[in-house]
């Protein structure tokens, strides 16, 4: 079994009314990580709720393009985030060479800032960057090409499969680049409808994880709107599927 985490967006209406309780649900279903998002925002509620449920932050999604890098990875490396991922570049800058590559260029440049604090880089991708070819090749696979070696990849395995790819070929042709999948299922819808437990939706999960059997594995939901109606069951069904594979 690779190592398991929990994406905080997925619970972010719950995390901004009681960060605190938030955690100890997810330490309860048996979390032991979590991938935060907006690090410097959160930085406090981090600070005293992540040790308080024991609990880490291998990962976590922050904006670097465009940011107040040094901040981001400062407090990053204050509270144990190795790698932090900038979690979105707009589907406009998918669409031709020159997008590709001015956003490969802020991420290699976020790299050297990061590695001033001890913390890697890296980039997640939506369907957008898979959807987008370039000379029979998806956006994402062509901005691969151009990170510095230092730039790790987080492939959300549902949007990918979205976007039209086949996600485990995608991750076995990226290799030991992918540090960390998102493992979420569903409908496929782009407007993030119709989201299920991993192993209940169309995304090949099991073959994704074999492809990429080393990855931290990232539980993830844009949105839920189940039976239960209950995200944290959802999550904890998630876990459960995974927890053994």
């Amino acid at each position: 079994m690779s190592e398991l985490s929990v994406q905080l967006y997925s619970v972010r209406d719950a995390f901004a009314a009681d960060p605190d309780g938030t955690l100890r649900r997810l330490a309860a279903i048996g979390f032991t990580r979590v991938e935060p998002y907006g690090v410097v925002e959160n930085a406090e509620a981090l600070r005293t709720g992540l040790p308080a449920h024991g609990l880490t932050a291998p990962t976590a999604h922050a904006r670097l393009i465009g940011a107040d890098q040094a901040a981001v990875f400062a407090t990053a490396a204050e509270l144990g985030i190795g790698l932090v991922i900038d979690p979105l570049v707009k589907p406009e800058q998918w669409q031709d060479t020159d997008g590709i590559a001015a956003t490969a260029d802020a991420l290699n440049a976020a790299a050297k800032v990061a590695a001033e604090h001890g913390v890697q880089v890296g980039y997640h991708n939506h369907w957008w960057e898979l959807e987008s070819r370039i000379d029979g090749r998806s956006a994402f696979e062509v901005f691969a090409g151009q990170l510095d070696p230092a730039v790790a990849l987080e492939v959300d395995t549902y949007w990918a499969t979205a976007g039209g790819e086949d996600a485990p070929a995608l991750l076995r042709r990226l290799g030991d680049r992918v540090k960390a999948i998102h493992v979420k299922d569903g409908g496929l819808a782009t407007d993030a409808t119709g989201q299920v437990p991993a192993g209940q939706g169309s995304v090949p999960v099991a073959e994704v994880l074999a492809a990429a059997p080393d990855a931290l594995r990232v539980v993830e939901f844009d949105a839920y709107s189940g039976p239960a109606g209950d995200l944290f069951e959802a999550i904890a069904a998630s876990h459960a599927f995974l927890v053994n594979r």
